[in-house]
């Protein structure tokens, strides 16, 4: 069978969706692009995968030039190219990824072609370029599901914090209200929080202790089967 000769043109880049928690809200990480068709616009941090590094070197040297960030975990989420005009460089597919960190222990610092870069909460992000609203949409959604069954809610936390701050974190993200009695109860039961001695440094209200999340005794656990579920009325 003679060969069919194939001209292709296709562009491999990866995006970062990357959220953060503070003051009671969930934020993105918005990088603003120096130059090109789309400078001076807010975009997800990203580019285009060199010749000789794989996706993952890609994403994070992408967060360091652009944001000054380096991120421990990130989950690839989707893979974005259906549309074919999605990108105005030409057709270009993006690998997205998704990570979630303690936005307030870090701090932003803008290199190479971003101009800028911010925490957006999640309500008040603007039209973006490319197609990165609608890749935020799809994080988001991983997201709310994710926290039902995985304790990935506490890698938005400081390392120790107060149980209202884990209780707000679920109702905020999840966009529900929780009977938090029980909610303190099913967590509780997992036998995966640690009180500390420590006590909360806000001078409102009665003094609260902190808390802190015991990750090597979940992966231990996780491994023999255990199965962590909150369920939301």
């Amino acid at each position: 069978m003679e060969s069919v000769k194939i001209n292709q043109n296709i562009k491999v880049a990866v995006d970062a969706i990357v959220f953060g928690y503070s003051n009671n809200a969930l934020h993105v990480l918005l990088v603003k692009q120096k130059f090109g068709a789309l400078k001076n616009n807010w975009v997800l941090a990203g580019g285009f995968v060199k010749d000789g590094e794989t996706l993952y070197e890609a994403i994070n040297r992408e967060l360091r030039e652009e944001a000054g960030i380096q991120v421990t975990y990130l989950e690839q989420l989707y893979t974005f190219g259906d549309d074919i005009h999605r990108d105005p460089r030409g057709r270009v597919i993006s690998v997205a990824y998704f990570a979630l960190l303690n936005s307030t222990e870090l701090k932003l610092s803008a290199d190479t072609d971003a101009k800028d870069a911010k925490w957006v909460p999640l309500d008040k992000i603007p039209k973006l370029g490319f197609d990165h609203n609608q890749i935020i949409q799809v994080a988001y959604e991983r997201l709310k599901s994710k926290l039902t069954y995985q304790p990935i809610g506490f890698d938005l936390l400081p390392k120790e914090f107060l149980f209202s701050d884990l209780e707000n974190l679920y109702c905020n993200i999840l966009q529900k209200q929780i009977d938090r009695r029980n909610f303190r109860k099913k967590i509780l039961s997992f036998g995966l929080l640690e009180e500390t001695e420590k006590f909360s440094s806000e001078k409102t209200g009665r003094p609260a202790k902190l808390f802190k999340f015991n990750k090597k005794k979940y992966n231990k656990l996780h491994k023999e089967g255990f199965n962590f579920e909150i369920k939301f009325a």
